[in-house]
């Protein structure tokens, strides 16, 4: 059976990873035309990489039974690069246009951001909505308990 702080904390480490989602993506958007950087060349999109992380504390893990050993939440693993070739499109007056008068753009489908950033929102709506479950829960119990 699976205790009250663990399930907060598994629904805490899915709203973290969907909140760097949301701005990864925010990113991807607002620089969909960005042809400069610092580091130079063309904004390169980007996403995030996930994995399972272990939600307990090392002495919790002693008190644990075999049953709720296997509970994992999410955490990001990095944020990597897409490595998808730029867009390049003829535009001989800008300034960043190459001696053939193309200038490249990162690869950023607008649609595909939206819907990432769609998805993202709802996995964390869903992950409030748990939050909100376990505080009734934990609320009832207690009034049980006096």
């Amino acid at each position: 059976m699976m205790d009250f702080m663990t399930a907060l904390d598994i629904a805490a480490s899915g709203l973290s990873t969907e909140r760097t989602s949301m701005n990864i993506t925010s990113m991807n958007l607002a620089n969909a035309k960005t042809t400069r950087t610092p580091e130079g060349g063309p904004y390169r999109r980007r996403a995030v990489v996930r994995a399972t992380a272990d939600v307990d504390s090392p002495f919790s893990k002693v008190m644990q039974d075999s049953m709720s050993r296997e509970l994992k939440g999410s955490r990001v693993l990095g944020i990597a690069e897409d490595s998808r070739p730029m867009k390049r499109v003829f535009e001989p007056g800008h300034p960043d246009a190459d001696p053939q008068g193309y200038v490249s753009y990162p690869d950023i489908n607008v649609v595909e951001e939206m819907t990432n950033m769609l998805t993202a929102s709802r996995a964390y709506e869903a992950g409030v909505t748990s939050i909100q479950s376990i505080k009734g829960m934990y609320s009832k119990a207690l009034e049980i308990g006096r």
